[in-house]
């Protein structure tokens, strides 16, 4: 797909990848309605669109909210009368902790935001994109999706998930003009947590100070490259290109190795 002229639809347009995806596509000539629960955020998005934000419309929505969702195509279609584009990127993790010790309620919001609302979004706006010409649909799974992390399972089964569906939805739409992607981060510099509304343990902050993070506009670079080509996948950052490989050479050897490293930080 050529990005100038076409309109596109980005969840969690309020901070991190999502941003940075709205603004870059923004410098690209597209027209871009950005969703967010965080309307402080979409408004610093506006902020730093700087001259381009009339190329630009903001939505505080729940993706959760599937009511909330099925308004969203109209106002939408009101502002730019087509859809070209729907980036599903909003995503929260979960408390750095065993399953045990998540309650409902905390297993229940991510996946309403990670799985559910990334459904809810794919089937209010799969209608419009199926009358375009050329469009493309594109989900935010993670290398999280590949192998099993300690103190992240529910979000790492709500983004295997994200990685199936958008699978499934590639091959039902073959015969359509809709190219689907399914992306899978690694470890990006975002403020994930904090947007979480979770903290990591004091471990973490060490842990990450070793990895080598992928900055958020490379991510969406990449992430518009593979819009650009129609790809399948988009894989970012080297460690989520090793954590695939070693998902098919030897998963039960790789998890082992993922447990070892991450059990320092792990709650008893």
């Amino acid at each position: 797909m050529n990005i100038q002229g076409k309109v596109f639809v980005v969840t969690g347009g309020g901070n991190g990848i999502g941003r940075e995806l709205v603004l870059l596509l923004l410098k690209k000539g597209g027209r871009v309605a950005a969703v967010d629960i965080s309307e402080k955020g979409l408004q610093e998005t506006v902020a730093l669109a700087g001259g381009l934000k009339s190329s630009l419309s903001t939505h505080v929505v729940n993706i959760t909210d599937r009511a909330a969702v099925a308004a969203l195509p109209e106002k939408i279609i009101a502002d730019y009368a087509v859809v070209d584009c729907l980036v599903n990127c909003a995503g929260i993790i979960q408390r750095f902790v065993r399953v045990k010790d998540l309650t409902f309620e905390d297993i229940d919001r991510v996946l309403q935001v990670n799985l559910y609302g990334t459904i809810n979004m794919t089937k209010v706006f799969l209608p419009l994109l199926l009358a375009r010409p050329e469009a493309n649909l594109v989900n935010v799974s993670s290398m999280g999706g590949f192998l099993p992390v300690p103190g992240q399972t529910i979000y790492g089964a709500s983004k295997a998930a994200v990685k199936l569906f958008t699978e499934g939805l590639n091959s039902e739409l073959l015969d359509t003009p809709v190219r689907v992607t399914v992306v899978f981060p690694g470890a990006i510099g975002t403020n994930i947590a904090a947007n979480s509304g979770v903290s990591a343990p004091g471990g973490a902050a060490v842990a990450e100070n070793k990895i080598k993070m992928t900055a958020p506009p490379v991510a969406a670079e990449k992430i518009i490259k593979g819009i650009e080509k129609n790809s399948y996948r988009v894989l970012i950052g080297n460690d989520a290109v090793m954590m695939d490989i070693l998902s098919r050479l030897m998963p039960k050897r790789a998890a082992g190795i993922i447990y070892n490293q991450m059990k320092s930080i792990m709650p008893q």
